[in-house]
């Protein structure tokens, strides 16, 4: 029997391992399963390359739960420990066994899949055990161990009768963590953490249904037996190639990742790279919604099929957090948690390719069915804006796939949407000017009258397109963005040049006085302007700029231009060649003349959804009235 202290650096490490090493708890059955996997798959190695005798056999990892002893047992089939081996890496906190194994075999094990990198994994049962033992017989024809802490630096190792290879870890259980003694607990995580461990895991045991015999009667039941419980799937789609694949393999992982989830993805994207970094992973486009922040947190970060989290800022590029799906990289630096993501070049160079690579899919999507690509344009065009604002690399690849719809329906990409605007405009030296609409009911008036000037009208209205035209327009040569109830809208309609007034200057003057004394100027700037006798009587618009600047603000973009207190300042177009407006001029009472003023200026307000509350209740008292 021998009797030691275990060589710590930190005074008193074993109270600050359970406080202060780990965020969460729960991540002791990750670290501890881990160890088994990396035990296991270290014997794969070298029984591979003949430098172990033993058969690999098709081992596993086993949990169980001994409620009334209050003990987690953790038993693995790897190639187990020595008693030596036992003082070198368990009594030597954070030398990491792994490591030292990987620089050993660096030129044949970099496929391996080790895990462990730290050494302090297997401490981590320190949190919620007040004693561990371990019961461990090598690959290598020596006796087992039996070593026991009771979490002080003491411990003791004497030898053991286990005869068969592999580890056994058991966790005594201490008062405050008995949550870990209970089945839906240990289930939950090992479903959170290990659900795609490269080695199977057994937990607890499960009925299965076994074919009727022959000469079974209809009503006799089918027979069962018990199997072992394999929780998890070691071998998921990202560990195999695309050429392995077909669509609803994709479509099954899909479901296995997300299994409350009905709606099937919209198409998928697998990234497969093993240089300059090694990476796998399936990311898949959901159908969006409108809420960014919904849609975050979505992705799944593993290291060699190890679950780490789903927080991959930093990894995937933001605007491809709202994506679904995997990544698996030995390369992404985690610190002793693996909760945290450390930013540094390596991180740079994956944020990059993954970038690349989803820009590259959308671009042959978009060749190979661009009618396809189409119809899933509103269940993706979130995603792609936002790409096209935050990077720089992405912006500048979306000009082959980014679509512009029309509320017709129609769809262009940016140089087919400029080539026809710019076909169209007669003075070929201005500045093209690219209507759009963000509400096809609300703004229909306006479009409609657009339209029937030969204007082509947008349909942009996702939450972030006031920043992407304000990209736009600053990117590209010669554009500008205007909604179509904005303030140009007085030139759309105007026949051409030569419109005339129907109204002398002093009629004009007289009315521009009646105007401005009913209509609070603190809401309203009055405009008389000649316009097609079928267009509206009255029109509001509002100033594009300070329209703009107060969507911007809306979404987090708009305090920069200090627009955070913008009034809410329109608009009032008034046609003076409409026969409703040449009435109210001629009417004699003033009574009449404040009564249709006011009528009319609530249908304007009314159309673009400005009438509210008591104003609203007030005008349709008047309409009623005006009826009768």
């Amino acid at each position: 029997m021998a009797k030691g202290t275990i060589n710590v650096s930190v005074e008193n490490i074993f109270p600050l391992i359970k406080k202060f090493l780990y965020s969460d708890h729960e991540i002791f059955l990750r670290e501890l399963i881990s160890n088994a996997t990396d035990a296991t798959l270290k014997l794969k190695h070298l029984t591979s390359i003949g430098e172990s005798k033993v058969e690999y056999g098709t081992p596993q990892i086993e949990v169980k739960i001994d409620k009334d002893g209050k003990k987690l047992h953790i038993i693995d089939q790897g190639l187990g420990m020595t008693a030596e081996e036992v003082e070198k890496y368990i009594n030597q906190v954070a030398f990491s066994g792994a490591e030292e194994f990987l620089d050993k075999y660096k030129d044949s094990a970099k496929d391996a899949g080790i895990i462990g990198h730290f050494g302090l994994g297997f401490y981590s049962a320190f949190m919620v055990a007040d004693k561990v033992e371990i019961i461990t017989k090598s690959h290598k024809d020596e006796p087992a161990a039996h070593w026991t802490c009771d979490g002080s630096p003491e411990f003791t190792l004497v030898e053991a009768d286990k005869t068969e290879r592999g580890t056994e870890i058991i966790l005594h259980i201490a008062e405050d963590s008995t949550e870990f003694l209970e089945d839906s607990r240990i289930s939950a995580l090992l479903s959170k953490y290990n659900k795609f461990m490269p080695i199977p895991i057994k937990f607890g045991m499960k009925t299965e249904t076994l074919p009727k015999p022959e000469d079974a009667k209809e009503e006799d039941p089918a027979p069962t037996q018990e199997v072992d419980n394999i929780i998890n799937n070691p071998n998921p789609a990202w560990t195999k190639q695309p050429t392995e694949l077909e669509d609803d393999d994709y479509k099954n992982f899909y479901r296995e990742l997300y299994p409350m989830q009905f709606e099937e993805p919209l198409f998928n994207i697998h990234l497969n790279v093993d240089y300059p970094f090694n990476l796998t992973g399936i990311l898949y486009f959901p159908k969006m919604t409108n809420d960014l922040n919904i849609q975050k947190d979505k992705i799944q970060l593993y290291q060699n099929q190890v679950f780490v989290t789903d927080n991959v800022e930093g990894i995937v590029p933001e605007f491809l957090t709202m994506l679904r799906g995997v990544i698996d990289s030995p390369d992404i630096p985690l610190n002793v948690s693996r909760s945290y993501l450390q930013a540094d070049g390596a991180v740079k160079k994956i944020s990059s390719y993954i970038t690349r690579k989803v820009a590259d899919k959308l671009k042959s999507l978009f060749n190979n069915n661009r009618e396809d690509f189409e119809a899933k344009w509103d269940d993706i065009k979130i995603v792609i804006e936002y790409g096209m604002l935050s990077e720089e690399k992405f912006f500048e690849k979306a000009d082959a796939f980014a679509l512009y719809p029309t509320v017709d329906g129609k769809y262009y990409t940016y140089q087919e949407l400029y080539d026809k605007i710019k076909a169209n405009q007669t003075d070929k030296d201005d500045k093209l000017v690219i209507l759009y609409a963000s509400n096809k009911d609300e703004q229909h008036s306006y479009i409609e009258a657009a339209k029937g000037k030969g204007y082509e009208v947008l349909l942009l209205d996702s939450p972030i397109v006031s920043h992407l035209m304000q990209k736009l327009e600053t990117t590209k040569e010669n554009i500008s963005f205007a909604r179509v109830d904005a303030d140009h809208i007085d030139n759309l309609i105007k026949k051409d040049d030569t419109t005339i007034s129907k109204l002398s200057e002093e009629e004009k003057t007289a009315l521009d006085a009646l105007l401005k004394e009913v209509i609070s100027s603190e809401k309203f700037m009055v405009q008389l302007e000649a316009m097609d006798s079928n267009a509206n009587p009255f029109m509001i618009t509002q100033p594009e700029f300070m329209r703009r600047m107060k969507e911007m603000q809306a979404t987090g973009g708009g305090g920069m231009f200090g627009m955070s207190n913008m009034p809410e300042m329109y608009n009032l177009v008034v046609n003076t060649n409409h026969e409703l407006v040449g009435e109210i001029l001629n009417t004699k009472t003033k009574k009449k003349q404040e009564r249709l003023i006011n009528q009319s200026l609530d249908l304007a307000r009314l159309s673009q959804g400005l009438l509210k509350g008591e104003e609203l209740t007030n005008f349709i008292k008047r309409s009623y009235e005006i009826l009768k």
